[in-house]
């Protein structure tokens, strides 16, 4: 939250839709889905739901939502930066319940990509139109994924980051889907089998990428004041940031540096933490370098130390910092735009209510008391972070 606010905020109801592959739903069935079972999870009427965040289904995104659920709200937020939408927009709305602004606000999300390419209903392709910054890279073919190929080639280079450092972020992330029963993928896989998989974009091959699902999410925030009405122990927001870098790679000043090395500081400073008391850790994940270079910026290691630091298992359950504890991108579920599921996730692991095998254990025992979620957007533009606390 932004200094000088008073009113604390609590995130006090989580869920997913169906995920995974789903075939027989919209999109907005698998909103309404999320947003029904998001409410019946904090044990809160509707009729305090008076603020809607939504982004992904169109220009009038959370318009379309708020009609298509039955609600009204007072207050609405349709900002869209990449994957890290739903950490930014979460942001914005534990600042609004702070001021006073609103009182309960829902973020929700639901996309069919999977099933909708399958169907012939969309193409994979990013549209980026004939104007704007985007038209001096477009016509070379500069995908998504090269984007971030280039970047992980960058810090091979300077730091020394090695192929199988960036695999054994997929194999671990692997290694916590195995007990998540929502997961898509659950095979265990090995380093051997990341680095022998077809070639995506040098030095990507398929397991260094994330997979394509449906599915949606929603999360409820709501003013202190409700909490002693909810069915679940509150989660708090006890600190936030947000920050932008860059849209063409010509812009972008250092590859190895993405923004989240200005979100993440800031928000340790708005909640009085540091790197070292974070127990879980929640990343955007749509390719194995993003974690790795994520957890340099967020102060976890040191720039360049992200290779030898991911080693050894650390990012697993049992690990030293348990991070994308759901199996991620690479492997849980990513139909889009996955930063809501980062919240979502981390809500249920500081609440205790992961699955046998899953669930991380803090210091002292019990659930963890400290999370981090940080969602990344494009490709590497864009970086939201949260800090949540069961205290």
């Amino acid at each position: 939250m932004s200094p000088g606010s008073t009113r604390k905020v609590a995130v006090v109801g989580v869920s997913l839709s169906d995920c995974g592959r789903v075939d027989h739903a919209t999109s907005f069935a698998l909103h309404a889905q999320a947003a029904r079972r998001a409410l019946a999870d904090s044990g809160l009427g509707r009729g305090l739901v008076d603020g809607l965040a939504s982004a992904g289904t169109g220009t009038l995104a959370p318009l379309e939502i708020a009609d298509y659920l039955g609600l009204r709200p007072t207050w609405v937020d349709s900002t869209t930066v990449g994957g890290s939408t739903w950490e930014v927009m979460a942001a914005h709305a534990a600042d609004a319940i702070a001021a006073g602004h609103a009182n309960a606000v829902l973020l929700v999300y639901g996309s069919t990509a999977r099933a909708d390419l399958k169907a012939g209903r969309r193409a994979a392709g990013l549209s980026l139109g004939p104007y704007g910054p985007a038209q001096f890279e477009a016509p070379y073919g500069h995908t998504l994924v090269a984007k971030y190929a280039m970047a992980a080639r960058r810090h091979m280079h300077r730091y020394g980051t090695t192929l199988e450092q960036l695999a054994d972020v997929a194999v671990q992330a692997r290694a916590n889907a195995l007990h998540n029963p929502h997961a898509m993928y659950r095979t265990p896989i090995t380093v051997d089998d990341v680095l022998g998989g077809p070639l995506i974009a040098d030095p990507f091959t398929k397991l260094h990428c994330c997979i394509r699902s449906d599915g949606g999410c929603a999360v409820l925030l709501a003013g202190e004041e409700y909490v002693a009405d909810t069915a679940k122990p509150p989660v708090w927001v006890l600190g936030s940031g947000t920050a932008v870098s860059h849209t063409t790679m010509s812009e972008w000043e250092d590859f190895t540096v993405s923004p989240a090395a200005v979100s993440g500081p800031e928000a340790f400073r708005r909640a009085g933490v540091t790197p070292e008391e974070i127990e879980v850790a929640e990343l955007y994940d749509a390719f194995t370098y993003m974690p790795l270079v994520t957890l340099e910026d967020l102060g976890f290691c040191a720039k360049g130390e992200g290779g030898a630091f991911v080693a050894d298992g650390r990012l697993t359950i049992g690990g030293g910092l348990p991070v994308n504890t759901d199996g991620g991108g690479l492997s849980a579920c990513h139909p889009g735009m996955r930063g809501l599921f980062l919240l979502v996730e981390a809500v249920r692991q500081l609440r205790g209510e992961a699955e046998e095998g899953r669930q991380v254990r803090g210091r002292d025992g019990g659930p963890p008391r400290l999370a981090l979620a940080s969602g990344t957007g494009g490709w590497f533009c864009s970086s939201g972070t949260l800090v949540l606390g069961r205290d």
